[in-house]
């Protein structure tokens, strides 16, 4: 089965929905047809009102005919969206053209097609909406019919006005496009992140349910195993001195294979006292230790220190924590130029992880947009070519998992004249062994020593 990537799983979720086109367009079709018929028959104005009445039924036509053709749940395409925010911008075109274009107060709403386009289409596309727009208002500030006035009068406005009118169009739809489009980008880079997130702690947790399954399984094979040991000294027992050299020989290795099983199981179970926890906590310094093993043997200087006040704090083995540290020290290996430094601390109110290294540092924008998604950790200025060739998605990743187990992660650069980047994650000491105190509490009763099996009648 093919790798699924955070941006496949939000490509259809960009795509706009059929139906929300043509609720919209049911709107403005309802919003248009009140307008002329208010005009024309509340008003008494002089509108071609069978002309404007087919231009809006054209729009009622396509609407009937979009749902006749498609579901409801049917999402367009790139181009066949543009097509139809198209067919709307000419539409309006088409009835501003017959009561009065831009001197028409309607004339503003060629900018919703192009905000629509903004917050789910690509920017080209929305740029081609934009200008078909603004050509088709300049083409109105030109050429229309006379705005409908009460009989026996005549409202023409200055050429200054509709020139006016025209440039708000035109400014409008530059504006709310670019503002429209930002922030929906924002929106759909937050949620191809935070799929991410969610398809690395979906791996994380395969690996963490390894272990209750480890135990599980080790649980659950102690009895048959105390049986093959029972019935093994059953059989030494009755054969005794007449057994051929090859069953005994046989015997034995029975027994050492049943003690070699039985030291396994008994890690995997968490039957000594020392070993309580194998799989489910670990101390401050041996989280530092499964920090810096990995990266011992890719040329830099690791230095890695513990000290504090009192008792060393443990945690829960939390996957997600894990890989979020991991990240910021690969992070710091790949930037240091010959030394990282890892510093664990604690006292009775909190623990603390101090990550530095002797690289350049973090790029200013990065501390102003920190923890925001696609931001490059660091610039590519600063680290070469192969720097910028990454998502930005590791530091707000990591700072998301981190952050999620209680704790505060804050990044600066070294005072001068060091250099290089240092990143401070601190947690409360309750908050930090909490879930460790709980799953000692809350540790199943093991399973039976396999020593005190019944010894059975074979």
């Amino acid at each position: 089965m093919s790798e699924i990537s955070p941006t496949d799983l939000v490509r259809d979720a960009r795509h706009l929905r059929l139906d929300t086109l043509v609720r919209l367009r049911w709107l403005a079709v309802a919003g248009q047809s009140a307008a002329v018929a208010g005009a024309h028959l509340g008003l008494g104005l002089p509108l071609p009102f069978g002309w404007c009445f087919l231009v809006i039924a054209a729009s009622s036509w396509l609407n009937l005919g979009l749902r006749i053709r498609f579901p409801a749940s049917h999402r367009l395409s790139d181009d066949a969206a543009v097509l139809l925010l198209g067919f709307d911008i000419i539409q309006l075109a088409a009835l501003l053209f017959l009561t009065g274009g831009l001197q028409n107060p309607f004339a503003l709403l060629f900018l919703a097609p192009v905000l629509i386009s903004a917050t789910a289409l690509p920017p080209a596309r929305t740029l081609a909406l934009g200008l078909l727009a603004v050509g088709l208002a300049t083409l109105l500030a030109l050429v229309y019919r006379p705005l409908p006035w009460f009989a026996n009068e005549k409202l023409e406005l200055p050429f200054l006005y509709v020139s006016g009118v025209w440039t708000a169009i035109l400014l409008g739809t530059a504006f709310t496009g670019v503002y429209a489009w930002r922030v929906a980008e924002e929106a759909r880079q937050l949620a191809q992140a935070l799929a991410a997130t969610e398809l690395v702690l979906a791996r994380e947790q395969h690996l963490s349910q390894l272990d209750g399954l480890a135990a599980a399984a080790a649980h659950e094979l102690g009895t048959p195993l105390a049986t093959i040991t029972v019935v093994a000294k059953e059989l030494d027992r009755q054969l005794g001195p007449s057994a051929t050299p090859a069953v005994a020989e046989d015997l034995r290795l029975l027994r050492d294979q049943v003690e070699r099983c039985r030291g396994i199981l008994s890690k995997l179970t968490s039957l000594d006292d020392d070993q309580s926890g194998f799989f489910e906590t670990i101390s401050l310094s041996h989280l530092v230790e499964e920090l810096v093993a990995p990266q011992r043997a890719l040329g830099i200087a690791l230095e890695a220190s513990t000290r504090g006040e009192g008792p060393e704090p443990s945690c829960r083995r939390n996957p997600g924590v894990l890989f979020g540290l991991a990240n910021i020290v690969d992070n710091a290996v790949d930037f240091a130029e010959s030394r990282v430094a890892i510093e664990a601390r604690w006292t009775l109110e909190r623990v603390s992880l101090d990550i530095r290294d002797d690289g350049p540092g973090f790029a200013p924008d990065v501390l102003l947009r920190v923890g925001e998604p696609y931001v490059s950790t660091r610039s590519a200025a600063q680290a070469g070519s192969e720097a910028g060739t990454g998502l930005g998605l590791g530091l707000f990743i990591a700072k998301t998992l981190i952050e999620r187990s209680g704790a505060q992660l804050t990044l600066g650069n070294a005072v001068d004249p060091s250099t290089g980047a240092v990143v401070r994650i601190v947690w409360p000491r309750h908050v930090f062994e909490r879930e460790a105190q709980e799953r000692r509490f809350a540790l199943p009763n093991p399973a039976p020593p396999l020593t005190q099996a019944r010894d059975a009648p074979i």
